[in-house]
């Protein structure tokens, strides 16, 4: 039975300043952090995207890190990620292939709430998924790829970046790798910085802390009830 890690992406009020909304009936929009390396090609900037987030006005022609990325994103090809911080790529590392790797971000709460299960101001929440397609890939060992398995990764930021520096890479499935429409709520439903259920049950993190910036591990059985909540939602 396939296992699960779960790490933060995306936008935050660090960088680029703000967070991606979450709208009232549980939809989102996924905002990525800007690219804060030299890369040694063109990447996209937030221009491209044509996002629905209010940006820093600076920020519209800032390049963006698009990791992990998604094949239905703007300026996305392929489902992969890269990661070249250990506390990160350690427990992605353990996967295998058909496990999962989850996404969630911090997402500030736009209008007024449909879902009972959105957290005033802002909350951690799961965005999307990877079904794994391959053994993760440690970053010294990407150099050593026959060709054709490198091409993968191509579009991949940190790939684009003029020194590669990932200690981890994950190719996900197409068939079962995606951003979520509707987010899978992290945080509970009276404060962001609280945890729900899905962390202090299901997840190794004790859910103390700022454990929202956390990787969480899950095993066989909680992985398989996480996944019953992404496809029939959070009540």
């Amino acid at each position: 039975m396939p296992r699960a890690v779960a790490i933060n992406v995306g936008a935050n009020t660090n960088a680029p300043g703000v967070r991606g909304p979450i709208y009232p009936d549980g939809r989102f929009e996924f905002v990525p952090i800007p690219e804060e390396a030299p890369t040694g090609e063109s990447v996209p900037t937030y221009a491209d995207l044509s996002l629905d987030t209010d940006l820093p006005a600076a920020s519209a022609d800032a390049p963006v890190h698009l990791d992990p990325e998604f094949a239905e994103y703007p300026e996305c090809e392929r489902y992969t990620y890269g990661d070249p911080h250990g506390v990160k790529a350690r427990p992605l590392l353990d996967l295998r292939e058909g496990d999962y790797a989850l996404f969630y971000a911090t997402l500030t709460a736009r209008g007024d709430p449909e879902r009972e299960w959105i957290s005033p101001d802002w909350g951690a929440y799961l965005v999307g998924q990877f079904r794994l397609a391959r053994d993760p890939v440690p970053g010294d060992a990407y150099a050593d790829l026959p060709r054709d398995e490198r091409e993968t990764f191509r579009n991949n930021a940190h790939v684009k970046r003029e020194e590669f520096d990932a200690a981890v890479l994950l190719a996900g499935d197409d068939r079962e790798s995606g951003l979520y429409e509707t987010a899978v709520p992290l945080s509970s439903a009276e404060q962001g910085s609280e945890a729900n259920r899905v962390v202090t049950d299901l997840s190794s993190d004790s859910g103390k802390g700022p454990w929202w910036r956390r990787p969480m591990k899950f095993d066989a059985d909680a992985t398989a009830e996480l996944l019953e909540l992404v496809e029939n939602g959070f009540e």
